[in-house]
Order: structure tokens, then sequence, then C-alpha cells
């Protein structure tokens, strides 16, 4: 079965620039009709990520994947005509395809085409800006490129300098010219320097958790709301615009990891970490890249897993991220399932609504309006308090020292000035009340 469909372009990041056409291509088979249409429609929003503008959209259904070319000779020579009547200067295939399907395809479409990993590896490589960031993404890159040199030597040659879709920008324009030799001994020295950084960010790590304070890990599909929810918090908190993240309604606005520390009124203050969102098919190699940026949600104390409720495939978007995170062996640790932008989902009911879920909490509110922030935190605060034990102390007036830290660590309940010292009711964290034990009530 064949379909062929118009659709306009989804925004793009410059719209000064005159936008590159794209051709949609998706092979299906065997798979879920709504499932295999939203994969389509968000390999749309990824190429309007990447300003691109969508000509048209083919599918095809098939009983196996054709090894060849994917989609089978005959329509091969359709969406070649096809290419040629909407002046398109690139094919995107949902598809992860072989490098002889790669190799075939452009020589029989002399055009450039793109798979859905190349894709999703451009946008990142464009979306990095610390050098973190950067070199994890070179590096799953130079993986995914080292089988497929052949390729892409000739979507080079038909790019004709500026004419490709993706031609000849940034990390991009060097991409052919490396040999496989080159691209193994750059792959080395990465490995190399990612090793150091990782070093560096256990070091910070180390610090967090000799400070005592909790962590919180922010987790979900791309474009749910992850920005938004951590800005919000920290807009409600801690008012410091220096401290806001980048907030866009773009897939894969944000790739580095963001720390910042959040302190609610008359709770114990704890860290709020935000990374890269998922998508369904992410790259493996982009997640073995970013493993260890991804290591703060494994060793969080709590993860706010932010869904978006009006997303009609929010269901197959939560599969995906617990997929995701089981993939990275991230297991056992408490969860709050934020279902975020409810507005538009309960549009007569007051926010925030609270259901309990055998797997964890569901708070359902919107980050963008503010409904329901001050219950989430109270939600977060009440699970993280649940690691600590209440206890009572009597500091003596010449410690001030364990006052300050009970206020900057434990969730004080009740405090008081008696003849003998300070009087602190608090929920305290066990390395503190191990510490403190000399002044326990």
């Amino acid at each position: 079965m064949t379909e062929n469909s118009k659709k306009g372009g989804s925004p793009t990041e410059n719209d000064t620039e005159q936008k590159k056409r794209a051709m949609l291509v998706g092979a299906a088979q065997n798979t879920d009709t709504v499932l295999f249409r939203t994969e389509m429609k968000e390999l749309d929003g990824l190429a309007g990520a990447l300003g691109l503008e969508t000509a048209d959209t083919v599918t095809q259904s098939l009983s196996s994947i054709d090894a060849a070319t994917c989609i089978g000779s005959g329509k091969v020579e359709e969406l070649r005509g096809l290419l040629f009547e909407e002046k398109c200067d690139c094919v995107i295939f949902n598809n992860t395809l072989s490098p002889s399907q790669m190799v075939n395809l452009s020589d029989r479409l002399d055009t450039e085409v793109i798979d859905r990993t190349g894709l999703i590896l451009e946008i990142f490589g464009r979306r990095a800006h610390t050098a973190e960031a950067s070199m994890q993404v070179e590096y799953a890159r130079l993986q995914y490129m080292l089988p497929r040199l052949a390729g892409m030597r000739k979507n080079l040659s038909r790019q004709g300098g500026t004419g490709g879709a993706m031609s000849n920008k940034g990390a991009g324009e060097t991409q052919i010219e490396l040999d496989r030799r080159r691209i193994e001994k750059r792959m080395s020295e990465l490995r190399r320097k990612l090793k150091e950084v990782d070093l560096g960010r256990d070091v910070q790590r180390s610090r967090r958790r000799r400070a005592g304070l909790p962590l919180v890990s922010l987790v979900g599909y791309t474009n749910a709301g992850k920005s938004t929810l951590m800005n919000a918090l920290i807009s409600r908190c801690c008012p410091d615009d220096s401290k806001l993240v980048l907030e866009k309604d773009m897939l894969f606005a944000t790739l580095d990891t963001t720390v910042r520390k959040i302190t609610p009124e008359g709770r114990a203050p704890f860290l709020l970490s935000d990374t890269v969102g998922f998508i369904s098919d992410l790259p493996h190699d982009l997640v073995n890249a970013f493993r260890s940026t991804l290591e703060e949600a494994r060793l969080a104390d709590l993860i706010l897993e932010v869904v978006d409720c009006s997303d009609a495939n929010c269901g197959m978007q939560m599969e995906v991220t617990a997929k995701t995170l089981a993939d990275l062996d991230i297991r056992n640790v408490p969860v709050i399932f934020v279902m975020n932008k409810a507005d538009l989902l309960m549009k007569d009911i007051k926010l925030p609504v609270l259901q309990a879920d055998p797997q964890g909490e569901r708070i359902y509110l919107s980050a963008k309006q503010g409904a329901g922030l001050d219950e989430l935190t109270a939600l977060i605060c009440d699970r993280l308090s649940a690691r600590t034990t209440e206890a009572a102390f009597l500091i003596p007036y010449t410690d001030g020292r364990s006052v300050e830290e009970l206020h900057r660590r434990a969730d004080i309940l009740e405090e008081e000035y008696r003849d003998g010292g300070t009087y602190i009711r608090a929920a305290v964290p066990e390395d503190l009340l191990g510490r403190l034990s000399d002044y326990i009530l």
C-alpha cells in the first residue's frame, strides 16, 4: 500500500534563511498503523528542527524490508520522479538504513540520502554547545560514519557545494574527508578526553554528596516540558534569572546537563538536574555517548518523569522513557510522574490533580501556567524526607556550625532558643544524624 500526503514543514530554527526541501519516506513492516503515523509525524518535527521544509511524505507497507533499497526498486523509481517534481534537496528515511542501502539509494535517487539516525545526529551536532556535549555527539557521529563512508562520499558528490540540505555546515563539512584510519584515531582521542571529563564530573558529584543535598532528576520524552518545569521551579523557589535554562518549543532544544539548587520556603533544599530528552529509536551510539551525562538520573534520590499528557501518544512516550532508563540501568529509583500540559487536557478541571500509581504518584499540572507547582514541590519534599529520620536536638550556642548545617540539609519542623542552647526538631539525613548524635534529646 502506498500513501503520498502533502504537508507543511515544521517551524525552523532560522526563518530568515531559505528553507531546504526534504522528501520524507517511511517503510512499514508489520507495524501498528497508529504508531507508524506517529513516527512519521515525529520525523517531520525532526526535519523542522533542522530547518528543513517537508515537501511531501511517501509511505510504503511491506511484508519485509527490501535488503537493497529498503522500499523496493519500483518505489525507488516513483520516488525519483517525485523528487524531481518537488525540487527536493534531500530525502529523509524514517528507517535506519544499512551501509549498502545508503549507497544504493544515493546512487539511484541521485540526491542526498539521510536516515533517521543520521538526522538525529545532525540535530544533536547543531544543539551541542558545551565542549563535553560536542565531544559526545562527535564520537557518536564517527561511530555512525565508519561503516557508511562510501555512501557518504556519494552524498557529498551530489551536494554540489551548498546545494545539499546538510551540506558543508559545521562538523558535516569534514565528515566525508575523513578516512577510516583518521576516524579511528579521532575516536581514540575523544575517548581519552571524555574520560578526563568524566573524572571531573565525578569530582563534582562527590562534592555534592559531601554537601548532603539530595538530587532530583528530570527525565522524559523530548519537548515534554522539562526545561519549562525547571525554570518554573527556579522562579518559584529561588528567583534568579541567571539560573534559568534554555526553554524552547522544539525537539532536543537542550542537550547539556544542568544542575540547580532549589530552596523551597520552609523546607529542606535539593538539587534539580535536567538533561537530554528521549525519543523513539534514539540511536544506540548516542545513548552510549551520553551515558555519563545521564548518570545524574541513575544517582538521583528521586526521578521526576515529565510527560506531555495532552499528547495522544503519551502512553507510547512513557514506554520509550521506561525502556531508555532500563537501557541505562536506572532502576529502583523512586519516581513521580509529572503529567505536564494538563491545562490542555483538563480544561474544565482545577489543577493540580493527584492520582495514585503503582509505580509512583501522578500529578497533573501545567508548568507554563504555574498551576500545581506548590503541590509538586511539597510532594518532592515529602518523598525526599521519607529517606530521613525525625529527631530533636539541643545544640550549644557555641556550635553554630551544626545549626547552620541542619538548616542547610534538614527539613526543620520546630526551632526555639532555650537556656542550654538551640532546640531543633527536624527530619535529618542518616549521615547527619550520626554526626550530631551527641546532641540528640
